[in-house]
């Protein structure tokens, strides 16, 4: 073992035990970050056992995309609290990329259950499902602003809870059940983008789990009223009530080219109704 750990080792046998290419070690030997322990007088270089440990550091800051600026000046003083320095930094980075790819999952597996409900859809049904909670980014929506304004606002809104793409949640309109009874369909009070693993959630407002009515309209939004007072009928005929807010949630928007064959989801929350005894 003192024989291996007083050994030099050529430029090859060093890229090779540490699984990097020549030119790396090259690179590295030009910008003053690794040297070799010494250059013979036939120009080769060689590397110390000792210096297996430096590489390595110098490889792991790399994978933690580092800059080599910063571990240059950081081989230069390594102490413990610049280390730690570095360290605490990447972890904060790692959780929220972790975060993020979690939310891009969430995204992507809610898009894959919308393609195979709208394999098999059947446009004139009305469901009951049970759903979690879940957390939106809410803005009011004024009655005199236009929904571009509105659509801004809610943007807006997502950049405090760390949201890094409009694609990376569902996003839609909030219709009040009062309005709804009394067949005032459009006025609405909010719009919405889900945040499918929110850093923040205070400020959020969460949608509360429960038993669903899921209805679908197809076409432009002037198609919606006519949907309402079907749900109305079909929650009166079903001795149900119909609570908090209708959520529309468009969920073909990704794979067509016209209104005219446009998804809207509606779910709303319902319990049955409390029938008086007389």
């Amino acid at each position: 073992m003192l024989k291996e750990k007083n050994a030099l080792f050529t430029i090859g046998q060093f890229a090779a035990l540490h699984e990097i290419n020549k030119k790396t070690l090259m690179w590295y030997d030009e910008i003053g970050l690794l040297k070799p322990s010494c250059i013979k007088e036939n120009g080769y270089r060689y590397y110390s056992y000792q210096q297996s440990a430096e590489l390595e550091t110098i490889l792991m800051l790399r994978e933690l995309n580092v800059s080599l600026e910063e571990i240059r000046k950081f081989m230069e003083n390594r102490t413990i609290e610049t280390f730690d320095c570095i360290l605490q930094e990447k972890i904060a980075e790692l959780k929220e990329t972790i975060a993020h790819l979690r939310s891009v999952q969430k995204v992507l597996l809610n898009h894959r259950q919308d393609m195979e409900t709208l394999r098999s859809l059947d446009l004139s049904s009305i469901t009951l499902v049970e759903k979690q909670s879940r957390y939106l980014a809410a803005v009011h929506a004024a009655a005199n602003a236009s929904f571009d304004q509105a659509a801004e606002l809610v943007i807006a809104e997502t950049k405090k809870y760390q949201l890094r793409r409009l694609h990376d949640a569902s996003y839609g309109a909030m219709l009040p059940v009062e309005s709804i009874y009394q067949g005032r369909f459009s006025e609405y009070t909010a719009l919405y983008i889900e945040m499918p693993c929110p850093v923040l959630k205070k400020g959020l407002y969460l949608q509360p789990a429960g038993t669903y009515l899921r209805a679908f309209c197809k076409g432009s939004w002037d198609q919606l009223p006519d949907k309402y007072r079907e749900i109305l009928a079909y929650a009166k005929q079903q001795g149900l009530t119909l609570h908090g807010c209708a959520y529309e949630t468009g969920i073909n928007e990704l794979v067509i080219d016209s209104m005219e064959d446009y998804i809207t989801q509606i779910e709303i929350l319902v319990t049955p109704e409390v029938r008086q005894d007389r």
